[in-house]
């Protein structure tokens, strides 16, 4: 049997969005599936990863057809994962912000539908594929596979990494009324049309039920073994958040009660070490600033993703925070499931009745506090330092196996057969 994986990030892509379909192409194989990837050529990647190659299965076939981004015609704004440029604090900013919003729908990559959909024709009329699966965002790619759909016999698989008109950011879009109802319209298409949905959460399952019946969720996931790094953690109490923290993701509680934690115990600053993996948006470094923690932080702003399992195994605690956002419920950050593997106390701020809440909750991983409960903030984290004081800081957590590629591939491997 046979798939066709549309996907926008593939090695050398680095970042959370190329892991998902990485991992899933590495273990189809095991449940009797061949995949074969088709992926831009040529692309303008935010981050690289050249580690990830060695990644890729031996004699894998990887389409690839030639795209065109607008990106570089309308500034250097800083890219979300989806390709949405960021507002720059300038009249121009602004304006490429606007447009980019409303001319380029669903996203940037929107030029390059018509020439996949070419290529991808010729090329399933003559090959023996049995589905295609495309995942977003961008959703762009989404319009690939429903025109497929339209013309070829094909069944088709449409998956979303993130949510489309739901994600954390699409708020915060200067669309005009028309621009957000074409970008409804066209998800509604999708959802629709496409003979399976998958999702990462229960609160994107629930929110789409009403237009497909047949979607699953399949969160998610870590791969390799779990840690065993415990002997080697790090002689500070580190608190270590791995992934980008844009100002939605800005724990302004959590600064507050460091400073204070370290103005009222000169023990706790003595040992406190904070530690940043990732892109962190300017707001958060002047809150760092005006907390008077910058001397007490590291930021690195990209590591591969071999040393950021190692950064993971080592630090004493890890840091999840949800973006404070209407759909804050629904997001879960990639990054809780390698923290579970990192076997590694979780400290997360967000929803105390969103999905992530639900995973740590089961896998007893760690704990999560509301974004407004300082009072718990503060608890929490003086009893994980207690903890780190008597060399008895760990975590027993449970049910994290489920979590592993190989285990959520076999999900996938499922529905693709049913199907």
């Amino acid at each position: 049997m046979k798939v066709l994986i549309i996907t926008y990030y593939w090695p050398p892509a680095g970042g959370s969005g190329v892991q998902r379909w990485l991992k899933f192409v590495k273990y189809l194989r095991d449940f009797n599936i061949e995949p074969i990837v088709f992926t831009a050529d040529d692309p303008e990647y935010a981050i690289k990863d050249e580690s990830l190659f060695e990644e890729i299965p031996r004699e894998l076939e990887v389409l690839k057809q030639k795209i065109w981004e607008p990106n570089k015609l309308m500034g250097k704004g800083k890219r979300t994962s989806a390709g949405f440029l960021s507002p720059q604090p300038t009249f121009f900013g602004q304006i490429t912000h606007y447009i980019r919003a409303n001319y380029f729908i669903p996203d940037a990559r929107k030029y390059w539908i018509k020439p996949s959909v070419i290529f991808l024709k010729a090329y399933l009329k003559n090959s023996d594929v049995d589905i295609i699966i495309t995942t977003g965002p961008p959703h762009s790619l989404h319009l690939i596979g429903l025109e497929l759909k339209r013309i070829l016999p094909i069944k088709w698989i449409a998956d979303f990494r993130d949510p489309w008109t739901e994600i954390d950011y699409f708020h915060q879009l200067p669309l005009t009324r028309k621009s957000l109802a074409k970008h409804k319209e066209l998800e509604e298409e999708v959802i629709q049309n496409a003979d399976a949905v998958l999702v990462v959460g229960d609160t994107m399952r629930s929110k789409m039920e009403a237009l497909n019946k047949n979607i699953h969720v399949i969160t998610n996931g870590f791969d390799g073994e779990i840690s065993k790094f415990q002997n080697d953690l790090d002689k500070k109490f580190t608190i270590t958040h791995i992934g980008m923290m844009n100002a939605d993701r800005n724990p302004k509680m959590l600064w507050k009660v460091l400073k204070d934690l370290m103005v009222n115990d000169p023990d706790f600053e003595a040992n406190f070490q904070l530690s940043l993996v990732g892109k962190i948006a300017p707001a958060i470094l002047k809150d760092i600033q005006y907390y008077d923690l910058e001397n007490y932080v590291s930021i690195v702003d990209y590591l591969p993703h071999k040393e950021v399992l190692e950064v993971q195994s080592s630090s004493q605690v890890l840091l999840l925070v949800v973006n404070n956002v209407p759909s804050a419920k629904g997001i879960i950050t990639g990054k809780i499931f390698e923290y579970l593997q990192a076997k590694r106390p979780i400290l997360a701020i967000g929803p105390k009745d969103g999905d992530l809440a639900k995973i740590i909750n089961n896998t007893k991983s760690g704990e999560i506090v509301g974004f407004e409960d300082r009072d718990d903030l503060k608890s929490l984290i003086l009893d994980y330092y207690n903890s780190y004081k008597t060399g008895d800081l760990n975590i027993n957590s449970d049910n994290i196996e489920q979590y592993h590629r190989k285990n959520l591939t076999k999900q996938l491997s499922q529905v693709i057969k049913n199907l």
